[in-house]
C-alpha cells in the first residue's frame, strides 16, 4: 500500500506532526479520492490546534477544511465526476435524516456538521490526497484556476454571511473588523457589489498597508484611529452594518458602540468558545439592533464558485490578498508566519 505525508494534529497530545500515513482507499462506491493541490490554514485550524475548538479527539486526525485538487479516482456508483476532474470540497454535509436537515438547515445538524466535517472530525486535506463522498465535491468552472478554488470555502461561508445580512443597501455605512483573509474576502464582495462607504479596523497595520493593494477606497484604521474618528466625528464613524471577522470580543463591543438605531451587527468571526462579549440590552432595545451568526455554508457552495468568477483576478490574485503557499514540510514557518500577521493567508501547496 503507498503512502503519502499528512499533517495530523493529536488533540490529546495538543501536537501537530508530518507523518507518512497510507493513501486512502476507495472503499465507499459513492466517494471519490483526490489530489490535492491546495489546502488553506484557516483561523478556526488555529483555535484548533490551541485546544480551543473541538475537533475528533479519539485518534490524531489530518486537518484542513479548504481543499481544492484533481480526482484520481472514483467509486462506482459515482455519476457526476470522472478522473483528472479539477474539484473543489465543500467539507460540511448534514445527516440528511434530522429535523434541522428536513428543513434545510444541514448546519444545524448535530450528528451531521457536529461530527462529520472534513478536516475536523474526518480526515482532511493537509495532505496529498483526501477522500469524500461525491455529493461534497464541486467541479471548477473552465476558465476557473485552481489557485482560486482554494477560497471556495471561504467564500462560500461568506455567501452564507450575505443572504443572512442582505439586504445590505448601497449607502449603508458599513464597519469591517478585522483585515485577515476573511476581512480581505468580505471586502472584495463588498466592493464587487457596489458598496464605498465602508470603513476597516485592524490593529495590524501591516494587513492594512496589504489590504490597500486592494484598491478599493476603503477608510483602513486601527482601533485607536477609529475610536478617535469616532469622538471627533460620531455622526460619520455610526454605522448601519457592522461584520466581525476577527473573533475578538474588544473589536465587537467597540462595533457595537458605533451602531446607528437599526442597525445589523454580523457576527461572522469565529470567537474561543469561552470568550463573552458585554453589550447592553437596553441599548439592543433602544436602537433596535438585529444580531445575527453566521455559521458556515449551508447549500451556498455553488454560490461561491459564482462569486470566484465574478470576482476573478480583478480582486483574487495570491499577491493582492496577501496569500503565501508553503509547502507541508514548511508547516511549523507557515503557521508562525500567519500567527505573526505578515501574511493574511497561509495555503499548503501540495
Amino acid at each position: 500500500m503507498a503512502n503519502m505525508e499528512a499533517l495530523q494534529f493529536s488533540f490529546k497530545e495538543r501536537k501537530l506532526e508530518l507523518n507518512k500515513i497510507p493513501i486512502p482507499e476507495v472503499r465507499n462506491p459513492y466517494d471519490v479520492l483526490i489530489k490535492v493541490a491546495y489546502a488553506g490554514i484557516c483561523g478556526t485550524d488555529l483555535h484548533i490546534l490551541a485546544g480551543e475548538f473541538p475537533c475528533r479527539q479519539s485518534t490524531a486526525i489530518t486537518l484542513g477544511h479548504e481543499i481544492c485538487g484533481t480526482i484520481v479516482e472514483v467509486g462506482p456508483n459515482v455519476i457526476h465526476f470522472r478522473k483528472d476532474d479539477q474539484v473543489a470540497i465543500d467539507p460540511n454535509s448534514g445527516c440528511k435524516r434530522c429535523t434541522f436537515c428536513h428543513a434545510g438547515k444541514p448546519h444545524f445538524c448535530k450528528l451531521g456538521c457536529g461530527t462529520n466535517t472534513i478536516g475536523i472530525f474526518k480526515d482532511g486535506g493537509w495532505a496529498q490526497y483526501v477522500l469524500c463522498p461525491e455529493e461534497q465535491v464541486h467541479k471548477l468552472p473552465p476558465k476557473m484556476t485552481i489557485e482560486q478554488a482554494v477560497l471556495a470555502e471561504p467564500l462560500s461561508c461568506i455567501a452564507h454571511g450575505w443572504d443572512i445580512s442582505s439586504p445590505l443597501t448601497i449607502g449603508n455605512r458599513i464597519l469591517l473588523l478585522g483585515a485577515g483573509i476573511t476581512g480581505a474576502l468580505w471586502t472584495c464582495v463588498l466592493h464587487l457589489h457596489g458598496h464605498r462607504n465602508v470603513v476597516i479596523s485592524e490593529p495590524n497595520t501591516i494587513r492594512l498597508q496589504m489590504l490597500r493593494k486592494l484598491n478599493t477606497g476603503y477608510k483602513m484604521v486601527t482601533p485607536e484611529q477609529l475610536r478617535k474618528h469616532a469622538e471627533r466625528d460620531p455622526e460619520c464613524y455610526s454605522f448601519d452594518v457592522v461584520i466581525d471577522c476577527s473573533g475578538d470580543v474588544g473589536a465587537i463591543e467597540q462595533g457595537f458602540s458605533m451602531m446607528n438605531s437599526g442597525g445589523k451587527l454580523v457576527v461572522y468571526g469565529v470567537a474561543p468558545p469561552a470568550n463573552k462579549i458585554s453589550i447592553s440590552p437596553y441599548d439592543i432595545f433602544r436602537k433596535e439592533i438585529t444580531i445575527m451568526g453566521v455559521r458556515t455554508n449551508p447549500f451556498t457552495f455553488k454560490k461561491a464558485l459564482d462569486l470566484i468568477e465574478s470576482l476573478s483576478s480583478r480582486y483574487l490574485s495570491f499577491t493582492a490578498l496577501g496569500v503565501k503557499p508553503f509547502l507541508l514540510s514548511e508547516y511549523k514557518e507557515a503557521i508562525d508566519t500567519l500567527k505573526k500577521g505578515t501574511i493574511m493567508k497561509a495555503v499548503f501547496r501540495m
